[in-house]
């Protein structure tokens, strides 16, 4: 069974959100929108979409989002068969959240790992 395939989003905190968002947008670059991130088209080496994108996203520092870490990120990793990867975790005695979430956008679990941080991992939706 194949783990992670790749890194989906990446989530960080901010004291002032809509500052710091506006910072990354004006020098380097990223094109915020207003939900205060950005998806990430993949491309080869040709620069040609390949049928990914990684979502990277500043949130409000009171966000509960990341509970029950109190690390100011979160990492989303994209993964072939959510419900198998959780249950091969908790066989190992990975501390897996028993929350899943099912959507339009795919599937969502959470893990936490050794330091307490919480990981989201997520089976995007067939096609994607």
């Amino acid at each position: 069974m194949k783990r992670v395939t790749g890194i989906g989003g990446i989530f960080f905190k901010a004291k002032d959100a809509p500052a710091l968002r506006a910072w990354y947008q004006r020098h380097l670059g990223i094109d915020v929108q207003v939900w205060g991130g950005t998806a990430f088209s993949w491309s080869d080496e040709n620069g040609q979409a390949c049928g990914g994108t990684t979502v990277w996203s500043i949130g409000s520092a009171e966000t509960d989002h990341f509970s029950p870490s109190q690390a100011p990120f979160m990492i989303n990793y994209r993964v072939d068969d959510l419900h198998a990867l959780l249950a091969a975790l908790r066989e190992e005695g990975c501390e897996v959240l028993d929350k899943v979430d099912d959507s339009e956008y795919g599937k969502f679990g959470w893990v936490i790992d050794p330091e307490g941080n919480k990981i989201e991992l997520w089976q995007p939706p067939a096609g994607q």
